[in-house]
């Protein structure tokens, strides 16, 4: 199981302006902004349609110019596709403790803030909707019952007597299904990386996530998805002379 809310995608505009400062190219970018504070009365903002304001992706209408200059750099690989990494993703994700310890592999360009297991396990009794348990059998999920019985008798034993040993049995006997919410913060770079690396991955969570990050503004028109290895893809040439700035 996993459950991704409140996803935010923002910093193109200082993305883009950084993007062409390697060849001062700033008047060809034809890139749209909407900060949808005011909408336009006269109806000609680009995203003005059927009751009203429609910025949805970013806050942008990604111009034909600066999208075909981003394809250009993502093809000729990481060093010339910086404006990746100050394209910034927030979302919150529900996901069991299996699938965030494969996340966790994500250092780089990553933040989180998660519910704390140490401060705040305690606070209501287990459930087994607590769990991602969607894949057991019926011998299985007895067995997980049988777990989250001793998990509620430790917590009520803990919180009665305050004693650190019943603290211990939930902590040492809480399984790797335990959902656990987080709110992160990445790049598209590191997007574009968990895209590559998870796609076709044996875990169902891993399949699903993929492709909310394959939904996100414009992901599926900088980069090529279909792009099977695990290296990028450069054309011949990677000098900056050879990437055009159009």
């Amino acid at each position: 199981m996993i459950k991704v809310e409140n996803i935010e995608v923002w910093g193109w505009e200082s993305a883009i302006r950084g993007m062409r400062n390697p060849m001062n190219s700033w008047e060809k970018s034809d890139t749209l902004y909407c900060d949808r504070v005011d909408c336009d009365p006269d109806r000609t903002c680009p995203y003005y349609g059927e009751g009203g304001c429609h910025g949805s992706d970013g806050g942008i209408v990604l111009g034909k110019n600066d999208l075909d200059l981003m394809r250009r750099l993502f093809k000729a690989g990481t060093e010339h596709r910086k404006y990746l990494r100050m394209i910034h993703v927030s979302m919150d994700i529900t996901a069991p403790l299996y699938w965030w310890k494969e996340f966790d592999t994500y250092k780089i360009g990553t933040t989180a803030n998660s519910c704390s297991t140490m401060h705040k396990l305690t606070a209501k009794p287990f459930e087994t909707t607590d769990f991602s348990c969607d894949k057991l059998g019926l011998e299985s999920n007895a067995v997980l019952q049988t777990i989250v019985n001793i998990l509620n008798k430790s917590r009520k034993d803990y919180l009665d007597s305050k004693e650190k040993f019943f603290w211990w049995q939930m902590i040492q006997l809480l399984p790797s299904s335990y959902n656990q919410r987080r709110t992160v913060d990445f790049d598209y770079e590191t997007a574009f990386s968990m895209i590559r690396q998870r796609t076709g991955h044996k875990l169902d969570e891993w399949n699903a996530f993929v492709e909310i990050l394959k939904d996100l503004p414009y992901v599926k028109d900088i980069g090529d998805l279909n792009e099977k290895s695990n290296h990028v893809q450069r054309v011949q040439s990677c000098s900056t002379d050879a990437i055009e700035h159009v």
